[in-house]
């Protein structure tokens, strides 16, 4: 995935969330217009048509990153991309909260579906078919952009927001970890059928989002593995995560940041027994928040 620290200009921040442009973005702007010259008489319809892209994808991110701050997750980032956007979000490791901040994101384009039929239908009963042919062109596009970009989202394919929906629901029954086991091998299959598709149709494009898909499907099963043994771990009593109330393992699972040694925060006090370094935070191996070891203690 893109980071906003690398290769993106800050746009603006709104509602406490920083909005970054990927410079790619500029790049496949360019040649989505030019491809697309003739379909307006006007390259001017060609941008306005671009700009709607952007506005529905930005929409959309702003959906997922404010469903998980009401759930009481973190989410301060969006970064735009020629493959759409990245809200980072990081909801509370509990399968209704993670439901809900994917979910929100689909959730906008399904509310943009009735306003975008609404306008269409007014369009053609003030004529502009025929009076502004490239107004109503424009607006049957961003129509047909939303529906597309919501279908296509929707696909049960990790890491897309249906395969993170399909997650969120078996995690209800499988547990955290063997749900993301099972959406990633679902995911795999998905990606087989994205490089069938992209050979068959001669399309680059879809050749590029199975390879997107592919390597977030190999991070998400390595994360399920990760997970999977973390949950066969002991836990430590008198300890637990600020963050998510979960206890913390038992176990060498810290790695010092200066001598790089593995050890265990919570018996040395979060002090490196190797070369003495001091850490003012300790990273939760389950929810990933970052507080200071004393705030893990659990009152008797």
């Amino acid at each position: 995935m893109p980071s906003a620290r690398q290769g993106s200009v800050h746009l603006f921040r709104a509602a406490g969330i920083d909005v970054f442009l990927h410079w790619s973005w500029f790049l496949v702007a360019t040649f989505g217009m030019s491809g697309r010259a003739k379909s307006y008489s006007s390259l001017i319809f060609n941008a306005l048509e671009y700009l709607a892209l952007f506005l529905i994808v930005m929409l959309h991110e702003f959906g997922h990153a404010l469903a998980c701050r009401q759930v009481g997750g973190t989410a301060n980032q969006i970064v735009l991309w020629p493959l759409g956007g990245v809200a980072y979000v990081n909801p509370p490791p509990r399968p209704g909260a993670t439901l809900w901040s994917i979910a929100a994101g689909p959730l906008v384009n399904v509310v943009l579906l009735p306003v975008s039929l609404l306008i269409g239908m007014l369009s053609r009963s003030l004529g502009w078919s025929e009076a502004m042919p490239n107004a109503h062109a424009l607006l049957r596009t961003i129509a047909f952009i939303n529906v597309s970009l919501l279908v296509f989202n929707l696909l049960p394919i990790y890491p897309l927001d249906g395969g993170q929906i399909l997650r969120s629901l078996l995690w209800f029954v499988l547990g955290r970890a063997r749900s993301l086991m099972v959406a990633t091998i679902i995911g795999f299959l998905g990606v087989a059928g994205f490089i069938g598709l992209a050979l068959w149709i001669h399309s680059a494009w879809f050749g590029i989002l199975a390879v997107f898909m592919l390597m977030n499907c190999w991070s998400g099963l390595r994360q399920a593995q990760v997970l999977l043994r973390l949950a066969k771990l002991p836990r430590r009593d008198g300890f637990a995560c600020p963050n998510c109330r979960t206890a913390p393992p038992v176990g060498e699972l810290w790695k010092c940041g200066q001598c790089e040694q593995p050890f265990d925060t919570f018996q040395t006090q979060a002090v490196c027994p190797h070369c003495a370094a001091q850490f003012a935070g300790t990273r939760c191996l389950d929810c990933g928040a970052l507080r200071p070891v004393g705030e893990w203690v659990v009152p008797v």
